[in-house]
């Protein structure tokens, strides 16, 4: 199985989720993860260690490897006790594989190689970014796991993120899958922290809008305390655009119903399902794609990674077809 060339855009829980699905469907999968995250055990590493945040890029390797389960479990544990306390077993993994390395995308890679993994994972950047945001009411955030926090308490929407410092380099590989794709997805994932940072870093939305693949964003089904709390689907893409993205195809949401006692629990802490408005959205030449990819899972409300899956596969194929009957016309 080889199948289309998809680049995944994001980080986080829901990249790493969506990877699942798409992996039975395609052999062709890049994830571009982010490197601005700063805080728990990936934290700890990129200040002890000075190397880049190995947590979203290590769930992406997993999520893309061929192992057996107990590997995973060893790779995922975490440490209860002592100095190690908090610190993932896959994070230390990866980041013996940097100390032996030339540089992180390259451990990246021999850490893809010993887990078999079906794509690749990269690294957005190899520059030691910090991610920071600036409220409207003018408040500046200096840092990944501080923007959440410190909107909350100032009850102020994020107005932009950038990075520092500016002018970050990207890596060429992330450039040419691109380019090369025959779709680009961006998300599922936190809107502020997880994917826009990647859309910071120089050439990618370039990149993007010369790439002949098609466009979509998967937008997340409920909103994030701290980073899109009362944001609808509009304003999600136009967080996108007002960040250097160009152009959008399709954006799909979730039309599937949310049982009554989640939509209950997550509203206690301010997250609500992210309604959209069909006018707007077209407003700006977006298709909307709406289909139930709600799943519950640990009791958090996630997408359903098949169902997920299936959608932009179906998607994909049909764009690529209506591609080639253009041509051979």
């Amino acid at each position: 199985m080889d199948g289309y060339k998809i680049a995944v855009i994001g980080g986080g829980t829901g990249l790493s989720t969506m990877l699942r699905g798409l992996k039975k469907h395609t052999n062709n999968l890049t994830a571009i993860v982010t490197v601005a995250d700063d805080g728990g055990g990936s934290g700890i590493l990129r200040q002890d260690l000075g190397m880049l945040p190995p947590g979203d890029i290590r769930n992406c390797i997993l999520a893309l490897a061929n192992t057996e389960p107990t590997m995973e479990k060893l790779l995922q544990y975490r440490f209860t006790e002592g100095m190690l306390k908090g610190q993932s077993f896959g994070n230390l993994f990866l980041a013996a594989m940097n100390g032996i390395s030339d540089n992180f995308e390259e451990a990246v890679k021999k850490m893809s190689d010993v887990l078999a993994v079906s794509g690749k994972v990269l690294p957005v950047t190899l520059n030691n970014v910090r991610l920071k945001a600036v409220l409207e009411n003018g408040t500046v955030i200096n840092g990944e796991s501080q923007i959440p926090k410190r909107q909350l308490i100032e009850k102020s929407p994020i107005k932009r993120i950038y990075l520092e410092p500016p002018n970050v380099k990207p890596v060429k590989d992330v450039l040419l899958e691109l380019i090369r794709a025959d779709a680009v997805v961006l998300g599922p994932g936190s809107l502020y922290t997880s994917i826009i940072p990647n859309l910071l870093v120089d050439e990618i939305c370039d990149a993007i809008e010369i790439s002949k693949a098609v466009k979509i964003y998967v937008c997340n089904i409920m909103t994030q305390p701290g980073e899109t709390t009362s944001l609808d689907a509009y304003d999600h893409v136009k967080a996108l655009f007002s960040h250097g993205l160009k152009s959008l195809d399709y954006i799909i949401v979730n039309c599937g119903k949310i049982p009554y006692e989640y939509r209950t629990r997550y509203s206690e802490d301010m997250a609500q399902p992210v309604t959209y408005d069909k006018d707007k959205l077209n407003s700006l030449g977006i298709k909307i794609i709406e289909k139930d990819v709600v799943a519950i899972k640990q009791n958090f409300i996630r997408h359903d990674e098949e169902k997920l899956a299936e959608v932009i596969m179906d998607l994909i194929q049909r764009c690529v077809d209506r591609q080639s009957d253009k041509g051979i016309k």
